[in-house]
């Protein structure tokens, strides 16, 4: 025999040898496929709602800032105003209004209904206003105003804010 045939010979042996040992090797069952895949599949699952959650809880929380922000808007300009114009308010030739359908946006599309009670303050010694402006999501559009200032929470007030203006 050769030393070629010989290399040859012991390569083929060799060869035979890692195969058998790779046929001992332990690989994952169809169960234990099937059962990891389950277990993957109920984690993303779990993460996919997690994420629903959080984008409806970021949208909730973006509503309530917008509102916030056109009640103390509204608040703001409010104190601007004198007695005789707090007393007048809302003064149609100067575009004011006590129930304003609101496009924070301008997308064309109403976000917001605004609502503006003023009254004289009944706290003594006080030469005042008591103001209350609460914002409503727009599915409040269509409803009376007096609904809404009657039972602000079965419509979903977004922002409620009571004060006081003096002079």
């Amino acid at each position: 025999m050769s030393i070629f045939q010989s290399l040859i010979k012991k390569a083929a042996e060799k060869k035979m040898r890692i195969s058998c040992s790779a046929g001992k090797k332990g690989g994952f069952t169809l169960i234990e496929v099937i059962i990891s895949l389950a277990l993957v599949t109920v984690v993303f699952v779990s993460l996919a709602q997690l994420f629903t959650l959080s984008v409806m809880q970021n949208l909730r929380s973006n509503e309530m800032s917008n509102a916030i922000f056109l009640a103390q808007q509204q608040i703001d300009y409010l104190r601007t105003l004198t007695i005789d114009e707090l007393g007048a308010f809302p003064s149609v030739n100067i575009g004011e209004s006590n129930d304003e359908l609101i496009d924070i946006n301008q997308d064309g599309t109403l976000d917001f209904r605004r609502l503006t009670v003023i009254t004289p303050s009944q706290v003594a010694n006080t030469a005042g206003f008591d103001v209350l402006v609460m914002v409503f999501p727009i599915f409040a559009r269509d409803v009376a105003r007096d609904q809404l200032l009657a039972n602000p929470e079965k419509y979903r007030v977004r922002a409620y804010v009571h004060t006081i203006i003096t002079r």
